[in-house]
């Protein structure tokens, strides 16, 4: 094992050679020819940067002190080698080995060459650095608080690092990670990012989310993950404002093979010299990027192209074992599958057992190590089995944590499936068990689940006090305070409110398997289009953003983003986006034609239009314009026929 002292000399060494680097570029400013370097001098930029995120990533966990260094850099993280089982201290010199050894052969070339004025072509470089052209997805990259738990997963993440670290030209490109719901994918995923993030290797972290498919985030995943790489590799940022520039549809483009040909693939072919090291992409939860019909073209491209990426490229991508993904993604050598069902059981019993354990450590005067041998063996090897089942035992009031534990053990075996249903059952029956009780969670759940973008309670609130029926008139927090363990942001007023899992989602969704608490559709978009026209009418104004003056683009607005967060609320701001969403899977209604038109052709029409505007959302009038056009002339024609459109009649004729 190396010594701290050891690493510190040898970040020592690193920082030393930087400050020699720059000494030289400034000995040298004075020549005349910029094209004879800026090629060497992008290269030093690109390494100086790589080894600053290097530093001061370990300096975020660590410090230390050196004669050379202040009290800032290093972050030796053994805590990271206690999960995979690996030497980090040996992974943190040879990455130091390398920046220095790259860093010194570029001082080489650029002292062999004729030195022009190197100041300025490095300003000519910067100049050049602006990709934020691309239309791209924001909240989707990497969730620390998603990690696994330290000591578990360690065999398949030491098998994806050992992957990473691969330097063979056949390694496999991708690494498909699959696996059941509740399998922990996610876990080992953002692991993975967190720890190739710390050694300067993370290039982009993409993660889907069912609560997202309004947003078309597969339209946006090639674009992120090409700005991602561009804020690593600086190298790669004037490669795509050239192509954006040359190309303007491809700042917005929804074609995924041209992102992918444009964006990510030709860039990078273009890079000149060796790269520093391997670049780690994670896309995670790609069964949660929507319907079959949406991933298609991404499956497609991975599939077909992905072996022709640079050497260096590491893709992990996780997903449930769905059969399109599946046939997709293992018909290529470029493409590595390892399956998380398939993991030795012992393994994963383990695994498990240290959870329960380390979740139920206050209660371990309760409970004996064979009673988690038990409640590991109980899950099935299915990790979010594991924790709501810790989450229905921890001691609260009204709760015996030993007669939650018999309850539990009472559970029929089954498979993961089964055994995430009786848990979302057993806690749903300890929740509500009035009949009046269910009803409302039935009606809240039913609010959340059809909203296009979660919102929180006060939103939520506030969009409900203007739902048609007033006995639904009611706080959503007397059922969400309680359900913590089953949505996030239940218990805070500004988080949005959410699943935590996908798998409740199912749940559901789904009568055979929810039974008394499965949601339906029924009334929801009608409930939420009435609100969101009400929300409108009575919160829109005239210069809802007290801005000084008109004469100004908005861009030239220092401060708009913060005058919009505050005076423009959540409830406010969502059903300006998305009243017309919901209208169109309503069918016709005389009082709510009327709420339209109060919309549509008074002033009220102008504060709409501007409030998007000043959210940057202004593309989205056009096509609410449509779709309340469509349901106006649809729903009209059907009521005259004296027929009801369904909302596949509606989808059909709007061309959904």
């Amino acid at each position: 094992m190396l010594s701290h002292s050891s690493i510190d000399t040898s970040i020592g060494g690193l920082v030393t050679t930087i400050e020699r680097t720059y000494e030289l570029i400034l000995e040298n400013r004075s020549s005349s020819k910029i094209n004879a370097t800026k090629d060497v001098l992008v290269d030093i930029a690109q390494v100086v940067q790589e080894c600053a995120q290097f530093i001061t990533k370990y300096s975020e966990t660590k410090t230390f002190c050196t004669p050379l260094i202040p009290v800032v850099f290093m972050k030796l993280i053994f805590f990271i080698g206690s999960w995979l089982g690996k030497s980090v201290p040996s992974e943190t010199t040879t990455k130091v080995v390398n920046y220095t050894r790259k860093l010194e052969k570029l001082m080489q070339e650029l002292q062999d060459r004729p030195i022009p004025d190197i100041q300025y072509g490095i300003k000519q470089i910067y100049a050049d650095l602006s990709s934020n052209c691309l239309t791209c997805a924001d909240g989707v990259g990497l969730n620390e608080a998603k990690k696994c738990l330290d000591g578990t997963r360690i065999e398949v993440l030491n098998e994806i690092v050992d992957w990473i670290n691969n330097t063979d030209a056949a390694t496999p490109r991708i690494f498909w990670l699959y696996g059941q719901a509740g399998k922990g994918k996610s876990a080992v995923a953002h692991t993975v990012a967190r720890h190739a993030q710390n050694l300067g290797m993370l290039g982009s972290c993409f993660c889907f989310s069912r609560v997202r498919h309004h947003e078309q985030l597969h339209t946006k995943l090639f674009p992120t993950i090409a700005r991602d790489l561009a804020h690593r590799d600086i190298r790669l940022r004037p490669l795509l404002v050239e192509v954006t520039t040359n190309n303007h549809s491809l700042r917005d483009s929804t074609d995924v093979t041209a992102q992918w040909n444009k964006l990510i693939f030709e860039p990078l072919s273009q890079l000149k010299g060796s790269p520093t090291g391997n670049v780690v992409v994670v896309i995670d939860a790609l069964d949660e990027s929507g319907a079959e019909r949406t991933r298609t073209t991404v499956l497609e491209v991975l599939a077909t192209y992905g072996a022709e990426l640079p050497t260096n490229i590491r893709i992990l991508l996780t997903s449930r074992p769905l059969v399109d993904i599946g046939e997709a993604l293992n018909s290529g050598p470029h493409i590595y599958a390892r399956s998380l069902d398939a993991i030795d059981t012992e393994l994963t019993m383990r695994d498990i057992h240290l959870y329960v354990s380390t979740r139920l450590k206050s209660l371990r005067d309760t409970f004996t190590d064979k009673d988690f041998q038990q409640l590991a063996a109980k899950s099935g090897g299915v990790f979010e089995w594991a924790r709501l089942a810790c989450d229905f035992m921890s001691p609260r009031i009204g709760v015996i944590p030993k007669d939650r534990f018999h309850q539990i053990m009472s559970h029929a075996p089954g498979d993961g499936r089964t055994l995430l249903d009786e848990m979302y059952t057993t806690f749903l029956k300890d929740l509500f068990r009035g009949s009046d009780d269910r009803r409302d969670f039935r009606s809240v759940m039913q609010q959340i689940l059809w909203l296009k973008e979660p919102l929180p309670i006060s939103a939520l609130d506030f969009i409900r006090d203007r739902f048609p029926q007033e006995d639904e008139h009611y706080p959503v927090g007397f059922i969400l305070n309680f359900m913590a363990s089953l949505l996030a942001g239940a218990n805070e007023l500004s988080t949005p409110v959410r699943p935590l899992h996908a798998s409740f989602y199912d749940f559901l969704l789904d009568e055979k398997r929810s039974g008394e608490f499965f949601i339906q559709e029924g009334d929801a978009h009608r409930n939420l289009a009435v609100a969101s026209l009400s929300v409108m009418q009575a919160g829109l104004h005239f210069n809802i953003c007290k801005l000084e003056t008109s004469y100004i683009s908005n861009s030239e607005v220092a401060d708009l983003e913060k005058r919009v967060e505050g005076n423009i609320p959540p409830h406010l701001l969502y059903s300006c986006r998305f009243w017309a969403t919901h209208l169109q899977a309503v069918a016709f209604e005389q009082d709510l034609a009327e709420l339209v038109r109060g919309l549509v052709t008074g002033e009220q029409m102008l504060f709409w239009l501007e409030a998007l505007g000043v959210s940057k959302l202004i593309r989205e009038a056009c096509k609410a314009l449509i779709s309340a056009e469509g349901w106006l002339q649809v729903s009209l024609f059907m009521c005259n026929m004296g027929c009801h459109p369904t909302n596949i009649e509606l989808a059909q004729k709007n061309g959904v």
